[in-house]
């Protein structure tokens, strides 16, 4: 299904489908998307899958036959509240252009509180096959891909702003406004991070960053591990979900992806990737981001550098965002998950780390 540019607003044009799908017993709702989608498909023969990596939202694959050998489509449901924080058109633009660049699925419709879009085969990374210097590369030089497409080709002028400061506002904002007598939900009782403490740290944060000359370019903003896909056959990675995928700072899309190293269920900072790690990674990335701008010349050890140093820093404020997201989600998911624990592991992550890299000069 291929998606047209609107002339006048550089949009770009997509089908929507008027449907609401119930989380609780999806069938029915599938049924009628699927209906708009693939008519041919017999009702009575569509297979759902629920897959259980989000953490924000719900996945389901739908098919008709062999999940392995037959055509798949995704079905995301929004996550309860999801748009107060996240701009869905955005994301759908994201969607299309970087299926566009051959860096994403397609994206097939939206509906009522959701979207359907293509299936990628392949593997969702684990945190062995993330330390795999085969598979990391693949990260890294799609990473620079996607970190090379222009502004231009997204309807936006140059220069663009960065997304991460505003963004961090907005969930600063939500956090402060939400109802603080509803419940949360925890395992045990947790202490929540201090917003005061968050506060004074992001405005350290800012002075601080605003002030290192790392690129503004296309970002995913998310890099966890669910959201690559491997594809050990064809030698390839794909990037899925793009929530937040904005322009934003180049060194901070790469730290929130070191940061993932850590893990969700249980955050381990002694996981944070190793000197050696980072240093072929930023390698393999910047002979990518070279190679796609056209930049014929050797990497070179002083680069590797100087990007390791800027994605050092740039890592701290990524556990801040994702410490007020928890927080946020804590007040609106009906996601299973400990989000008040998770916020409070980012929050002593931050400061596990920060004397260490705020510490570090630029070679």
């Amino acid at each position: 299904m291929e998606m047209t540019r609107d002339p006048n607003d550089g949009r770009y044009k997509r089908l929507h489908v008027d449907v609401c799908i119930d989380g609780c017993s999806p069938r029915h709702g599938i049924s009628e998307l699927i209906k708009n989608l693939r008519p041919e498909w017999n009702p009575e023969d569509i297979q759902i899958k629920a897959f259980t990596e989000g953490i924000t939202n719900q996945l389901m694959g739908c098919y008709v036959g062999s999940m392995s050998e037959d055509p798949v489509l995704l079905v995301r449901i929004y996550g309860q509240r999801t748009e107060l924080f996240l701009d869905r058109d955005k994301e759908m633009e994201m969607f299309q252009v970087l299926h566009k660049h051959g860096c994403g699925p397609e994206l097939y419709c939206s509906f009522t509180n959701g979207i359907c879009y293509e299936f990628v085969r392949g593997v969702v990374l684990d945190d062995t096959l993330l330390r795999q210097p085969s598979v990391y590369r693949l990260i890294a030089t799609e990473m620079g891909k996607i970190h090379s497409i222009k502004s231009g080709e997204i309807g936006k002028s140059s220069p663009v702003t960065p997304v991460l400061w505003s963004r961090l506002s907005q969930f600063l904002n939500l956090v402060q406004s939400s109802d603080v007598s509803k419940p949360q939900r925890s395992s045990a009782h947790v202490e929540a991070p201090n917003l005061k403490i968050i506060i004074k740290e992001m405005e350290e944060l800012k002075s601080v960053l605003t002030h290192i000359n790392s690129p503004v370019v296309l970002c995913h903003n998310d890099l966890l591990t669910k959201n690559v896909i491997y594809n050990q056959e064809e030698g390839i990675v794909k990037f899925i979900d793009y929530e937040y995928a904005d322009f934003n700072y180049q060194a901070y899309d790469i730290g929130n992806h070191f940061n993932e190293f850590a893990g969700i269920d249980n955050v381990d900072s002694s996981l944070y990737p190793s000197f050696k790690l980072q240093f072929d990674w930023l390698t393999a990335y910047l002979e990518s981001f070279k190679s796609c701008n056209d930049a014929h010349s050797a990497v070179t050890k002083e680069e590797v550098l100087q990007l390791y140093v800027q994605v050092c820093k740039f890592s701290l404020v990524a556990h801040l965002f994702w410490c007020l997201w928890a927080l946020l989600q804590a007040k609106h998911s009906t996601i299973d998950f400990d989000f008040n624990r998770y916020a409070m592991a980012r929050f002593n992550y931050y400061f596990e780390k920060k004397q260490e890299f705020f510490g570090m000069r630029l070679p």
